[in-house]
C-alpha cells in the first residue's frame, strides 16, 4: 500500500491552527488519495531545514513518496535582516546572498539526504502568508531569496517543485499571518494528490506545479 510521508514543518503539521473539528493537512490528503493509498506525517511545527533528517528516524518501513516543505522557518529566523545597517544597495545585496548561500547549503544537504532513499520526491516551494501590506512586498522579496535556492537545488537533482506561492494565494488560506487554514490545506493536499498522479518520477525532471489543476 503505497503510503506518502509528509515532511518538514507547519505547513504540513498544522493541526493547532485550525478550529477544533476542521481537518489538518494530512486528513485531508488521506481523504483524496486513492483507495488503498496511506500519508503520514512526521513534519513537526517549528522545525528547520536542518531538522529533517532527525524526522527520518520515524520514516515508516511502507513509506514509498516523500513530499517536503521546509523553510519557511529558516526565513523567520532571518528576520534580522530587515533591520541590519547598510550604508549602499550594495551591502543589502552581500547580506542576502550570504544568508542564501547559507540556506542552500542546507537544503541541497537535505534533499541529498532525501535522493539517497531512493522513493519519489515532491518539495515545496515558501508561500508569502497573508501579512501586513506594510511588511508583505519586502517580506515578498526576502522569500524569493530562498525560494530562488530551493528551486535551483531542486532542479539539479531533477525534483518536482510545488510552488506554494500559487496555491496558497488567498487571505482565506491562512489561519494567521504565516499558517495555512482548513482552506489552504485543502489547496495544498489537493495539489500533493494531482503531482502524486501526473508526475512521471522515472524522468527525473523537474516540473513546477502552481496548484490543484496542475497549471
Amino acid at each position: 500500500m503505497p503510503n506518502v510521508i509528509l515532511l518538514g514543518d507547519s505547513i504540513f503539521d498544522n493541526a493547532s491552527y485550525v478550529p477544533p473539528g476542521e481537518p489538518d493537512v494530512v486528513r485531508q490528503l488521506r481523504a483524496i488519495l486513492p483507495a488503498g493509498w496511506d500519508a503520514t506525517l512526521l513534519a513537526v511545527d517549528g522545525n528547520y531545514a536542518a531538522d529533517v533528517p532527525t524526522q527520518l528516524r520515524k520514516l515508516p518501513r511502507d513509506a514509498t513518496h516523500l513530499v517536503l516543505s521546509a523553510g519557511g522557518n529558516d526565513a523567520l529566523g532571518n528576520t534580522g535582516i530587515f533591520d541590519h545597517p547598510a550604508r549602499t544597495g550594495m551591502d543589502i545585496f552581500r547580506l542576502m546572498a550570504k544568508v542564501q548561500r547559507e540556506f542552500r547549503d542546507t537544503y541541497g544537504a537535505v534533499l541529498d539526504r532525501l535522493v539517497g532513499l531512493r522513493l519519489p520526491l515532491v518539495v515545496c516551494t515558501i508561500y508569502e502568508g497573508d501579512l501586513d501590506p506594510t511588511i508583505s512586498q519586502p517580506a515578498a522579496a526576502a522569500l524569493a531569496v530562498f525560494n530562488d535556492a530551493i528551486i535551483r537545488a531542486a532542479a539539479e537533482r531533477g525534483i518536482p517543485v510545488i510552488d506554494l506561492r500559487a496555491v496558497c494565494n488567498q487571505p482565506d488560506c491562512y489561519a494567521n499571518p504565516i499558517e495555512p487554514s482548513a482552506v489552504g490545506g485543502a489547496r495544498i493536499a489537493a495539489t500533493i494528490a494531482a503531482v502524486l498522479a501526473s508526475h512521471d518520477f522515472n524522468r527525473r525532471h523537474t516540473v513546477v506545479y502552481a496548484g490543484p489543476n496542475l497549471a
